[in-house]
């Protein structure tokens, strides 16, 4: 196994919440993502999330990409909505969501029996109605930035009634332990790449457009069913029994095991990538397909701008740029 950073090894000890993939890989999602998101896509993502004064993040897309994680340590509430567990024998998706009964209300305002299918599916929803408040459009983009990567993280769609792998311990050589869900978090991630930039650099060059395609079909239904087969023929094959006994022996990991983790992990994380570009594509071309069927035909200045070029005239306005500087800014904005 490769080195791992110093602080890593710190905190491998310690029990760790289910925080799927850790702050690069939602980071890298996330960048990978902005590569397939549409002009209009972009500016749209780019000038919600300028307007977010909440400081638990910086407002880049990456940033907000982590922004669910760090929400949920003072709202408790939320923390059913990272995860979609089916149980290993005999469960089904319907019943790790609750039985997806019907929503009312703003999606950021609960209930806390959610599962992470349904808010993707509720906040997108949201991203695509006209009538969405720009308050709740704002964590409506940062819950979706987020949870598009979390039901690809194989533990996160799956349960030996251990919670995801965080009552399973594994050891990595030596005295160094970590749990289950944190091994498929953070240490495999680390082992792909020391970094978020690194990270989506290196998985990014090897995406090709048929897997593109292939990827960006299907719906968070399909993708957390297709990450609990891989914690069924992967994640659990360390011979781990049902329950959680946190007083149990460290397991080691098998022979090829770390490999294959590393393996699916990055193409998990590229899948995400594509996938979130997808739906916030569609989100947001949909939205802009509105305002212009919505724009007065006589009114040709509104019906021929595109979001894409209001987008880039109101950041310019924000920096009070004029003349040669406001054009050759737009042109910079509109080319992304």
């Amino acid at each position: 196994m490769p080195r791992l950073p110093t602080a890593l090894l710190l905190t491998l000890s310690a029990p760790a919440p289910a925080y799927a993939w850790g702050n690069e890989g939602h980071e890298a999602i996330a960048l990978i993502a902005r590569t397939y998101l549409t002009v209009t896509a972009r500016a749209q993502v780019d000038a919600i999330l300028a307007s977010d004064s909440d400081p638990l993040t910086a407002s880049d897309m990456a940033a907000s990409a982590t922004w669910a994680d760090v929400w949920r340590g003072s709202h408790r509430f939320t923390a059913s909505w990272h995860f979609a567990d089916i149980e290993l024998e005999g469960g089904s998706l319907d019943t790790a969501c609750f039985g997806f009964p019907p929503r009312q209300g703003l999606a950021s305002e609960g209930p806390a029996q959610d599962c992470v299918v349904a808010k993707i599916e509720q906040f997108t929803r949201e991203l695509r109605d006209p009538a969405t408040s720009d308050a709740e459009r704002r964590l409506a983009l940062k819950f979706v930035l987020h949870f598009v990567g979390d039901v690809h993280q194989p533990l996160h769609a799956a349960d030996h009634q251990d919670r995801g792998g965080n009552c399973v311990r594994i050891t990595l050589g030596g005295t160094r332990t970590v749990n289950l869900h944190s091994y498929w978090d953070t240490v495999v991630v680390g082992e792909i790449a020391p970094d978020a930039q690194t990270l989506a650099m290196t998985l990014r060059g090897r995406i090709t457009p048929a897997q593109v395609a292939t990827w960006s079909t299907g719906s968070p239904r399909d993708w957390a069913r297709e990450s609990f087969a891989l914690a069924k023929s992967a994640a659990y094959t360390l011979g781990s029994a049902a329950g959680c006994d946190r007083d149990a022996a460290p397991i080691p990991l098998p022979n090829g095991y770390d490999a294959q983790a590393r393996a699916i992990a990055a193409v998990q994380i590229e899948k995400a990538g594509v996938r979130l570009a997808t739906v916030l594509n569609d989100a947001f071309n949909h939205q802009a397909q509105i305002d212009t069927a919505r724009a007065p035909m006589a009114d040709t200045h509104r019906t021929t701008r595109s979001p894409a070029s209001i987008a880039c005239s109101e950041q310019a306005n924000q920096q009070n740029l004029h003349g040669k500087e406001r054009r050759a800014f737009r042109r910079r904005c509109l080319r992304g």
